[in-house]
């Protein structure tokens, strides 16, 4: 796939994305049965519907690309490490949001060249849009009715700050730090969301001190990035994908104005490494 290619590939993910945001919709309105995975954390019908229709369009549409699923990750390191590119999919990326019927939930694909992402979308099932990224062209927002707008992060900052937080993972801990950076106004929100907020000018800073896996972020990462902002972790430096056996990100901050020192605020944060 050549970067012009990707630019029509955006397209094709995104109807992709809608595709599996309809069968979510279809067990959203119906009871449904909630498991609980080795990990303990909530599988529902409608995240193995979106994986599988996710899956599917992949190969037909990329045969050649591998693919890495939330519901398929139990996938060999050595088997994954020498990939240069792969699909990087949350097929439901809030299930906790989606158990509790607060719409806050979203489809993730990513495409990951060399760690890092370069096109992503993030569709949000309950509302109809779809936020798109092309790492280093654009990103957009498009509507339930069609209509499409791009997107880019808000600089300056909003005074006061607008922080985004997660709604299911309250952290007392960065309350503290937050303590430093001056008045904000806390907006929570579930899933991939959080990072849409700040690529489309809503939001100024998301910091994300507790734990995250790769699928979680990739394709909302590309559309932050797209949209002009940047997303790094507390070393200062990018986060990357698909660089060690763990699946699970270390913390990060996502920033849509680099005008003020971010890093500063959790400079004796200690941080979690993850082999």
């Amino acid at each position: 796939m050549t970067e012009s290619d990707l630019g029509v590939f955006a397209e094709a993910i995104a109807e992709i994305a809608v595709d599996a945001g309809k069968a979510i919709l279809e067990v959203y309105g119906r009871n449904f049965e909630v498991v609980q995975k080795a990990d303990e954390s909530p599988l529902t019908q409608a995240d193995l519907a979106s994986h599988r229709i996710i899956c599917d369009a992949l190969a037909k549409l990329t045969p050649d690309i591998p693919v890495l699923s939330e519901e398929s990750s139990d996938m060999d390191y050595n088997t994954r490490a020498d990939w240069f590119q792969y699909w990087l999919v949350d097929p439901l990326d809030g299930t906790k949001e989606f158990i509790n019927r607060n719409g806050e939930f979203t489809v993730n694909i990513a495409l990951i060249r060399f760690h890092e992402p370069v096109l992503g979308v993030v569709h949000v099932p309950v509302t109809g849009v779809t936020y798109t990224g092309l790492v280093g062209k654009w990103a957009s927002k498009h509507a339930a009715d069609g209509s499409m707008q791009h997107i880019s992060v808000r600089t300056p900052c909003a005074d006061p700050l607008v922080v985004v937080g997660s709604r299911s993972h309250a952290n007392p801990r960065l309350m503290e730090y937050l303590a430093k950076i001056g008045d904000y106004e806390l907006v929570s929100m579930g899933s991939s969301l959080k990072f849409c907020l700040v690529a489309e000018g809503k939001a100024d800073f998301y910091p994300r001190l507790g734990p995250t896996s790769e699928w979680d972020t990739a394709a909302a990462h590309a559309v932050v990035l797209a949209a002009g902002g940047k997303i790094v972790k507390l070393d200062g430096k990018s986060l990357r994908y698909n660089t060690k056996k763990s699946l699970l990100n270390p913390e990060f901050l996502v920033i849509a104005n680099d005008d003020r020192d971010w890093l500063e605020v959790f400079k004796d944060y200690k941080t979690v490494t993850m082999s």
